[in-house]
């Protein structure tokens, strides 16, 4: 799966059902080019389009349970190889990275923040 893929399925995952044209501006990528990753998802099985029901102009791409379940494998994957990493640090490095939490928390939210774009 490609970076854009996997990013778009944990986009969705953090923030529910999405227009294609506000998961583009996520992404970072044209709107044709997240229609057509969008449609090779959905032919895959992770996502699913379903009507707005306050707007029935309006399509969402949503995540399917295969599509959840591949962000949680993935997450899951990710802890267990900084667990592993982690292990391996000094105690002091071990300390400096609690101390690095607040900051390192706020980044995040910073970013999504960013990246989620403006609100439906």
């Amino acid at each position: 799966m490609s970076l854009t893929s996997a990013a778009t399925l944990a986009t969705l995952d953090r923030t529910g059902p999405r227009r294609i044209t506000d998961l583009a501006v996520v992404e970072g990528v044209t709107q044709p080019a997240m229609t057509a990753l969008v449609r090779v998802m959905e032919e895959s099985g992770m996502v699913e389009r379903r009507g707005d029901a306050s707007d029935k102009r309006v399509t969402l791409v949503c995540l399917t349970e295969a599509g959840a379940s591949y962000v949680r494998t993935r997450r899951q994957a990710g802890v267990h190889a900084f667990e592993r990493l982690i292990g391996e640090l000094t105690g002091d490095e071990v300390e400096a990275l609690v101390a690095a939490l607040p900051a390192l928390k706020h980044l995040a939210e910073l970013e999504s923040q960013d990246r989620e774009g403006p609100k439906q």
